[in-house]
């Protein structure tokens, strides 16, 4: 996990929904998208999967600029929320490719084959992370939030 998400969770606690952008999970929008791969190993189970990365959605809904991040637009998270209301954080920062440059890929294919109902439709597949507990299945929503105005 990273070390910054402690901080970013508490952060939340403080932001208004008005202060929330959908991200869809339209996946013809998604088809749009190059591709990538990404795996790795969780609870005992190796994953191979093809997906695009979480920012280029991002970008691709307006949801995070395409230009290098600056200024309140580092103030920003991105909040994952799973069907059993387990929910992951990101900040925005770490996704940008000038900054973070975190390889963080959104599938719905692994191992060659659709995601199972118990792990899709959507899964995010965390590369470089020292355990999985950020490879959130079951994805049902991605919020990008303002957190600048917290105390």
């Amino acid at each position: 996990m990273s070390p910054h998400a402690p901080a970013l969770l508490l952060l939340l606690a403080f932001v208004t929904p008005a202060a929330a952008t959908d991200v869809p999970l339209d996946p013809a929008l998604i088809a749009t998208l190059p591709t990538v791969r990404a795996g790795g190993s969780v609870h005992g189970k190796a994953l191979d999967c093809e997906g695009v990365t979480l920012a280029s959605l991002l970008q691709a809904a307006k949801a995070m600029p395409t230009e290098p991040l600056r200024g309140a637009q580092l103030a920003s998270a991105v909040l994952v929320t799973a069907r059993d209301g387990y929910r992951v954080v990101f900040s925005l920062a770490e996704l940008d490719p000038s900054l973070g440059a975190r390889n963080v890929v959104l599938t719905n294919r692994c191992n060659g084959a659709p995601l199972e109902a118990e792990d899709g439709p959507w899964r995010l597949i965390v590369s470089g992370e020292s355990r999985p507990a950020r490879w959130l299945r079951q994805i049902e929503s991605i919020h990008v939030v303002d957190v600048k105005d917290a105390p």
